[in-house]
């Protein structure tokens, strides 16, 4: 499937819009901390970068990207456990990066699974494995935090965003199966597949555009086989 944006149903944004900023000022007014006005004043400026966006979007031609795909596909091991690298091509569009500039957390999801092959019977699944990789913009620091949560260094901090897609993109060594698991001989197969999950708005545009999909990718089912 195409990189197509979706905008399903969006009622008067600018009034919402309007609706929240009255919300917040008079919490602004109401309370007298100045960390509570700090904080409000952030979520203002905040709220309207966001909103602005989503709005130039509803009115904006999204571009067309190629169609997401898996490729340099490698399985190999360690000692004790099965390895599988490999990464997603064409998933990233200039829409997601302006996205992901105006402070929208975007989120990469990968599916593995191992099945034992069996000739006279269903495939038995052995493991079932969800892998999340996602990014968000500080604007203030002009940094990215990524997260991959897969790996012992959970979040990773990158300035540039030719990185962030490199990173985003790609599984490194994930281990998949413990060898001790696995019998002698025997036939398997490795099917994995890479998704964009669902755009998560901040909590206070939630009642707005509930879960919005911009950019909607999702790769066919890879299989790869061996014996181990």
């Amino acid at each position: 499937m195409a990189c197509i944006s979706k905008i399903s149903q969006v009622v008067y944004p600018l009034e919402i819009y309007d609706g929240f900023v009255l919300l917040l000022m008079w919490m602004f007014f109401r309370n007298k901390n100045r960390g509570i006005v700090r904080f409000f004043i952030k979520k203002i400026t905040t709220l309207t970068a966001s909103v602005g966006f989503l709005i130039v979007l509803l009115f904006t031609v999204p571009a067309v990207a190629a169609e997401a795909s898996l490729t340099d596909i490698e399985i190999t091991n360690t000692d004790n456990h099965l390895l599988l690298y490999f990464r997603v091509v064409d998933c990233f569009t200039e829409d997601m990066k302006k996205a992901i500039h105006n402070g929208i957390a975007t989120t990469f999801n990968f599916s593995i699974r191992v099945y034992e092959v069996r000739n006279l019977w269903w495939d038995k699944k052995i493991v079932d494995i969800k892998v999340n990789h996602d990014v968000q913009y500080d604007n203030l620091k002009k940094v990215y935090m990524v997260g991959l949560f897969e790996r012992e260094e959970k979040t990773v901090f990158v300035r540039d965003f030719e990185d962030v897609k490199k990173i985003m993109s790609e599984i490194v060594g994930l281990k998949i199966a413990e060898l001790e698991h696995l019998q002698k001989g025997g036939r398997y197969q490795i099917r994995m597949m890479a998704e964009l999950d669902k755009i998560r708005l901040p909590f206070y545009l939630h009642n707005v555009f509930f879960f919005l999909s911009l950019w909607d990718f999702k790769t066919e089912w890879y299989t790869v086989d061996f014996t181990y």
